[in-house]
């Protein structure tokens, strides 16, 4: 499975966004892909990291096979956990 990451701009993040990607990196080591999302690609998914509640970073641009899934939290990271799961099983 190949997913798509889309940071926001970073002009107000809350939290390290980058450490919250390699956390849910570690967790599908050999099961899913992640790159950084690129417009003219196909992605089975698309991970949307905001730094805020705004979470304003578009995505709409992107070629995407199942569901766009988006945080805006650290604490967001085992909801996102959970649903890139039942990606990968459904």
């Amino acid at each position: 499975m190949i997913c798509g990451v889309k940071f926001c701009g970073g002009c107000n993040p809350r939290y390290e966004r980058g450490e919250a990607l390699e956390k849910i990196r570690s967790h599908f080591k050999d099961k899913i892909e992640f790159h950084y999302a690129e417009e003219n690609v196909p992605y089975d998914c698309l991970l949307v990291i905001g730094g805020c509640t705004n979470c304003c970073a578009s995505h709409c641009q992107y070629d995407v096979k199942q569901d766009c899934v988006r945080m805006w939290d650290e604490s967001h990271i085992e909801d996102i956990v959970k649903k890139l799961e039942s990606m990968i099983s459904g």
